[in-house]
């Protein structure tokens, strides 16, 4: 699992597999970028600055059954938080698990300056069985680099056959010595702003077709007002099968991700 090789597809490609439309994060070249301050470039008795640290991340996708969006991974300091299970979502999270649209996080970690760095993948990333045959990996690896003051990781993706689930790391310890690795397990999350209804026309449309193959029938990238609930980030209940989910399809048990992290530098 420690490939230094990304599986990327091309936007076209994810288009085409995913039914995907408008804002759902689906494909496309992986983003990454890096925060610029003012610190010197020597580490302060803090760990502030200093030289960058290079980290290779590896998540892959464990489920029978839920595909996720593009891997968002982020280098941060302390102070960062994304998300926290059992608190609110913010708005970008909340975009992320209901619509896949990944922009308000990307604006949220621009505005950021504790989060260091940061990347997108540029797949979505299917079962290892691929039911769907869409020949979409299953795991991808992406570097970051980043100053010492990054000391934390968090990682988010949507869970695309649900109606506001994420699959994530909140803030976990980046390894510090070179060579170091570290394997994480993630969990699903529900973040508690839209009913799970599980019906195909409140779910992304490639919620379908990622796993089903063939074009989705109907679907939606655009959230709901009437299906707004006020609720906290949790453990995810899973798929019940009351709407056009099938468990035994979509249904998958915990963790339902596996995130490998290496300082290679």
């Amino acid at each position: 699992m420690t490939d230094d090789h990304t599986l990327w597809l091309t936007r076209r490609r994810a288009l085409a597999a995913g039914g995907a439309a408008g804002a759902l994060a689906l494909g496309g070249a992986g983003l990454a970028w890096a925060q610029e301050d003012d610190e010197d470039d020597e580490d302060d008795e803090n760990g502030n600055g200093g030289g960058a640290r290079t980290y290779r991340v590896t998540v892959a996708n464990l489920t029978p059954g839920q595909p996720f969006t593009p891997p968002a991974v982020a280098l941060h300091r302390p102070s960062a938080e994304v998300f926290s299970v059992g608190e609110p979502a913010n708005e970008a999270v909340q975009q992320l698990a209901e619509n896949g649209n990944l922009d308000p996080l990307l604006a949220l970690i621009g505005e950021t300056n504790a989060i260091r760095t940061a990347t997108v993948g540029g797949s979505p990333l299917v079962p290892a069985g691929d039911p769907g045959e869409t020949d979409l990996p299953y795991y991808t690896s992406l570097e970051l680099s980043a100053d010492a003051s990054a000391t934390h990781l968090t990682f988010l993706s949507m869970l695309v056959a649900t109606n506001d689930g994420i699959v994530g790391l909140d803030t976990v310890e980046l390894p510090t010595a070179v060579n170091a690795s570290e394997t994480h397990y993630a969990n699903g999350y529900d973040v508690g702003t839209e009913e799970n209804t599980e019906l195909y026309e409140d779910l992304v449309p490639p919620a379908q077709s990622l796993i089903l193959g063939g074009d989705p029938d109907g679907g939606t990238t655009e959230s709901n007002p009437d299906l707004a609930t006020d609720d906290v980030i949790r453990p995810h209940p899973g798929v019940s099968g009351d709407g056009d989910l099938d468990p035994a399809v979509y249904g998958w048990e915990e963790p339902a991700a596996l995130v490998q992290v290496e300082r290679i530098e």
